[in-house]
């Protein structure tokens, strides 16, 4: 025959048995309620959550395309596009792209869709660079194999030139500028050179880019008007790679179109 247990005991036991179920009820609550990573730790085993699980609510980021409209551009051009849109190279500004060797120029919203495109007329040379100093000489000084549009990168913004114009400073050192077409001497037939349906007669300037006044008023002047935008010049012979530091030479074959 068992004893009876001293109340004393009697009562620590039943107090001990309380704790314990109310500890593995609160448990069995916290596994429950608790989001799955730190259900891991629950009841002493820990394990970590699965890296590549994705979260329930994320979202896959859009991918961005140049969008061209009814428009088909040059190769290098479609492809400088696709690549401004994917890397944001230009920084959630509006953009241009002047294709040096079709002689035409393509300005672009912020969001990469075309606003508009036009013939324009560029520097009489074949040339990928600026002669260094030319911005400080007087043109009639500037010699003919001078007269290049270099290529590259610029970000350019709206000012005025000494003859108080607006035009574009694309490089302000090199005396580079988008501006409206001056027709101011005859035997330069620059209107007409617009006109033809070839880009062969469209360089003709000391390198600045001459933009028809009607586009350059409705596209490239609201282009600019915010704030700069960035001006691509692709080149006459360089690679693009070469060109554009940030452009990457897997772009060639990676880049959709």
């Amino acid at each position: 025959m068992n004893p009876e247990p001293a109340p004393e005991l009697a009562e620590w036991t039943a107090l001990s048995e309380s704790l314990r179920r109310g500890l593995l009820i609160g448990a069995a609550v916290l596994a429950i309620t608790l989001p799955p990573v730190m259900q891991s730790s629950v009841g002493g085993a820990t394990r970590s959550a699965s890296p590549s699980a994705p979260h329930a609510s994320a979202k896959p980021v859009a991918r961005r395309v140049a969008d061209f409209g009814m428009q088909t551009p040059s190769p290098d051009v479609a492809t400088l596009a696709a690549w401004v849109a994917q890397s944001r190279d230009n920084a959630d500004a509006d953009f241009v792209i002047v294709d040096k060797k079709l002689a035409m120029l393509y300005v672009f919203d912020s969001s990469v869709h075309l606003r508009g495109s036009s013939p324009v007329l560029l520097g009489a040379a074949q040339g990928d660079e600026s002669v260094p100093g030319i911005g400080n000489r007087p043109i009639p000084k500037v010699k003919l194999f001078e007269r290049t549009t270099p290529a590259g990168r610029f970000v350019a913004e709206l000012g005025s030139n000494t003859l108080g114009e607006i035009v574009v400073w694309v490089d302000y050192d090199a005396a580079v500028s988008m501006h409206r077409v001056r027709a101011t001497d005859p035997k330069e037939r620059r209107l007409q050179r617009l006109a033809t349906a070839t880009p062969a007669d469209n360089r003709i300037s000391y390198g600045c880019i001459n933009v028809p006044a009607a586009f350059f008023d409705d596209y490239v002047l609201t282009a600019f008007q915010v704030r700069p935008a960035i001006v691509y010049v692709l080149p006459d012979s360089k690679p693009m790679r070469q060109v554009f530091a940030a452009y990457s030479a897997a772009a060639d074959s990676t880049i959709e179109r």
